[in-house]
């Protein structure tokens, strides 16, 4: 008797999951049959939104359905992140996220809403955002060299505005390994600390180069170097932050997420349209027009690139000496 009841149990229990997995497959091949949600870490008009709309546009067109842009700014990222942690992993609420809130934000903040991990699922990664560093025209200086000397001779007097973790890490890195004394000036998103900047009212800012290439196009803003430690294709014209400050390299990338246990089926088929997308050279074009070196890969190696992520940015942020907040 107790033999036949385990017999049962076990039988329903391998129907049950055969039932699930036919339903999931079939929910997927489905999917998606209504609007899809895109929330972003940062304010309209920052390098991440810019970019996404671009993709999303092409990207909705591909699964038949409208793409709604969901902007949350505030907190390093955490109330998008948070927000999309908590959310169904249907996949009708996406979040298009960077470093800030995946590599960064578990070191910068002393309380964490969302494990950046476990809270989520790695669909596609979608490519690198290069910062650059910029300064107010008005200061005298035509390289990163001068920038160092008048902060030298005047320690105090030069600050430096921040509206996500790159630019934290970028501008804290950069008084660290220069030796110079530089006033950090902190805001919610990148756009008003661009204003700021370009205002006069802080000497100068980390920013990634689709924000910031518009106003130094416009001689609004003076750029002095990339961020990365090899030049960048988009801008060679510019030299490398290392090329002055020994051991500068800091790198912001971009992708797509959705929340922990979205179905497998679904994360491929999103992952397949979102790399079509990425790897059509007028897409890659758009992409570079606007400070963006796009390319993608396997939900598999995001997931690992996450990893190795966080593993980094402790160590950036360890050796620049910045507190959790």
């Amino acid at each position: 008797m107790m033999m036949g009841l385990r017999r049962y149990w076990c039988l329903a229990a391998a129907a049950a999951s055969m039932l699930a997995a036919i339903s999931g497959a079939a929910f997927a091949q489905s999917y998606p049959t209504r609007n899809i949600t895109l929330v972003l870490p940062f304010a309209a008009g920052s390098g991440t939104d810019t970019t996404t709309r671009l993709i999303s546009k092409e990207l909705g067109v591909a699964l038949g359905v409208g793409m709604v842009i969901d902007n949350k700014a505030g907190a390093n990222g955490s109330i998008a992140a948070s927000y999309v942690a908590r959310s169904a992993p249907d996949g009708y609420t996406l979040f298009v996220t960077t470093n800030t809130t995946h590599s960064a934000n578990p070191y910068l903040l002393k309380i964490m809403s969302y494990d950046p991990i476990k809270d989520f699922t790695p669909i596609a990664r979608t490519g690198d955002l290069p910062f650059m560093l910029v300064i107010n025209p008005e200061i005298p200086a035509n390289s990163v060299a001068d920038l160092i000397a008048l902060a030298k001779k005047e320690p105090g007097k030069y600050s430096y505005a921040s509206g996500s973790s790159s630019a934290i890490v970028s501008g804290a890195t950069f008084a660290r390994l220069a030796g110079i004394d530089l006033l950090h000036v902190p805001y919610k998103s990148s756009p008003p600390a661009l204003t700021d900047v370009i205002a006069g009212r802080v000497s100068m800012m980390f920013i990634d180069v689709p924000t910031g290439l518009p106003h130094v196009n416009a001689k609004a803003l003076k750029a002095l170097a990339v961020t990365t430690k090899r030049k960048s294709a988009l801008l060679p014209e510019l030299p490398t932050m290392d090329e002055t400050v020994k051991g500068f390299d800091i790198t912001s990338w971009q992708g797509y997420l959705g929340p922990a246990n979205m179905p497998k089926d679904m994360v491929a088929k999103l992952n397949a349209e979102i790399r079509k997308v990425i790897e059509r050279p007028d897409i890659k074009s758009q992409l570079a027009e606007r400070g963006m070196e796009a390319f993608s890969g396997t939900p598999e190696e995001f997931d690992a690139f996450l990893k190795e992520q966080l593993v980094l940015w402790e160590k950036l942020i360890t050796a620049a000496g910045i507190e959790k907040q």
